[in-house]
């Protein structure tokens, strides 16, 4: 780890490089551009090319950008727009993300790139997520410099999260390749919506993932997202088989998918393909974006949806967006005993004895629970 001092000194002598660098990277100046990966040439005779990278397989003619926006065509090459320029840059409690069973008390280094390939009406970082890198305030962050920022944060982790991540995957990975060397942790916070080979890439390199599963119909996911589901579907089972630690957020919508009978069948898919340990949150929408209209979640729709979980099997169900409520907190599935008592996204006691139950020695599924 890298002392304060050292730390400063570097940053300080490198800031006039690094903002060369980064406006090469925008205006696309400069061979440090970065190739992105899993894209084909197509034999048109006009430099198209089809990404590759998630189910959308844009066809991208020279000049144009992928409907994320964070990939462009350059002259029959595709880059990523956004690789080492971060528009947003914070410092989370990992219960934010959230992760509720992965080293909770922990803070997470988070960062997002401008994109995304999903449209969702209800989009809560839409300033961000539905622009291009070319058109957000970006930081020049290369990503073998994360982990020592991480760590003098005091952070156990990095997070990819606020905008798709996936629509950034080239520093991504590189990023947590980089953490993997350096004892960084990194967390993915994504929509799920990417193919197969570059979650195989990426999946080695990742240690929890909470993926967004917005409904449970494909009619859901193509009128308010304009995405379809069996990809996410076929990301959450992928996750699990590579050994990545998943939880599960629903972001419950009245009138959308609050359904009583598609809540039970989400459980139930998730109770099958994934295992009673996996965390589901139900997390209370407010209006935002393009669903202004649309009134708050009711309180008693998110218990009544957490009960139907936990009726289907599931041994982890919280209701989030609602600070204090009891359904914040983790109880022992053995005996019924608190173990990790929350508000919001602050812990304020566990009861956890080496990652077990303190009351009955139960265990509690998670990752580093026992440093808690």
């Amino acid at each position: 780890m890298l002392s304060r001092r050292t730390f400063l000194a570097a940053s300080v002598a490198g800031t006039l490089a690094l903002r060369n660098e980064a406006h090469a990277f925008l205006t696309g100046g400069s061979d440090q551009r970065q190739q992105a990966s899993h894209y084909q040439q197509l034999a048109d005779g006009k430099g198209t090319v089809r990404c590759a990278l998630c189910p959308r397989r844009c066809t991208i003619a020279p000049g144009n950008s992928g409907f994320c926006r964070a990939r462009q065509n350059q002259a029959g090459t595709l880059y990523s727009l956004g690789y080492a320029l971060p528009c947003a840059i914070h410092v989370d409690p990992v219960e934010k993300k959230p992760f509720y069973h992965f080293h909770p008390k922990s803070t997470s280094f988070s960062l997002a790139c401008a994109g995304c390939n999903l449209r969702c009406k209800f989009c809560q970082n839409w300033e961000i997520s539905q622009r291009s890198p070319l058109d957000t305030r970006n930081t020049f962050l290369p990503p073998g410099q994360i982990a020592a920022m991480a760590q003098l944060k005091g952070s156990r982790s990095v997070a990819f999260t606020y905008t798709e991540a996936t629509t950034f995957f080239e520093y991504m990975l590189d990023t947590a390749k980089a953490n993997r060397r350096q004892g960084m942790l990194s967390v993915y916070h994504s929509n799920g919506y990417i193919n197969p080979e570059p979650l195989a890439e990426l999946a080695p390199w990742l240690d929890a993932a909470n993926i967004d599963l917005k409904g449970f119909s494909e009619r859901f996911y193509e009128e308010v997202c304009e995405a379809t589901l069996a990809p996410v579907l076929a990301t959450l089972k992928q996750l699990r088989a590579r050994g990545v630690w998943v939880e599960i957020t629903n972001l419950v919508i009245p009138g959308y998918n609050d359904d009583p009978a598609m809540i039970s069948a989400m459980a139930s898919w998730v109770y099958e393909q994934l295992g009673a340990d996996t965390p589901l949150h139900f997390s209370r929408f407010f209006p935002l974006y393009k669903m202004t209209a649309v009134p708050p979640t009711p309180v008693a729709t998110l218990e009544r949806a957490r009960a139907l979980a936990m009726q289907a099997g599931l041994r982890y169900v919280y209701v989030g967006n609602v600070p204090a409520h009891e359904a914040n907190s983790t109880y022992c599935p053995k005996c019924g005993g608190l173990v990790i008592r929350r508000s919001g996204f602050s812990v304020l006691a566990t009861t956890l004895k080496g990652g077990n139950c303190g009351h009955c020695g139960g265990p509690i599924a998670g990752v580093g629970l026992n440093q808690t």
